[in-house]
């Protein structure tokens, strides 16, 4: 019986070159976005969405949207202006409330402030006082 020759072919050669190797990376990332797809289609949706909107975001706006598209963005802009105006105003006032002003935070803060300043130079004068009195 004669003997086979088990010394690797040149096609067996290819299993590690670039293009093999770029082959399997892409139909690895391929299964991945598979499996992702398939385990949370709503990450997908939304990722959809965005690449959506950065390509609407990114192409230039006609006429005619901008026309269309003029009072719909004014109405949405008043009406986020107008909501965050009612909730500056309802913390303003609930603050107010319980005590709690500019002019006291300012005070509070500033004595904060001091306090650490104090305690600052006080560890400072102790700690310096401890290396002069252990040399």
């Amino acid at each position: 019986m004669p003997e086979q020759d088990t010394s690797p072919t040149t096609a067996d050669q290819g299993t590690n070159s670039p293009r093999q190797r770029a082959i399997e990376a892409y139909e690895g990332a391929r299964d991945r976005a598979t499996d992702t797809l398939g385990e949370a289609p709503l990450l997908a949706l939304a990722g959809g969405i965005a690449a959506g909107a950065l390509i609407a975001a990114l192409l230039p706006r006609t006429q005619t949207e901008t026309r269309l598209v003029r009072p719909t963005a004014r109405r949405v802009k008043d009406t986020a202006r107008a909501a965050f105006e009612a909730a500056r105003d309802t913390g303003k006032d609930r603050f107010a409330g319980m005590g709690f002003t500019r002019e006291k935070g300012e005070q509070t803060l500033n004595g904060f402030i001091d306090g650490l300043k104090d305690t600052a130079k006080a560890s400072a004068d102790a700690a310096l006082d401890a290396a002069r009195n252990k040399g």
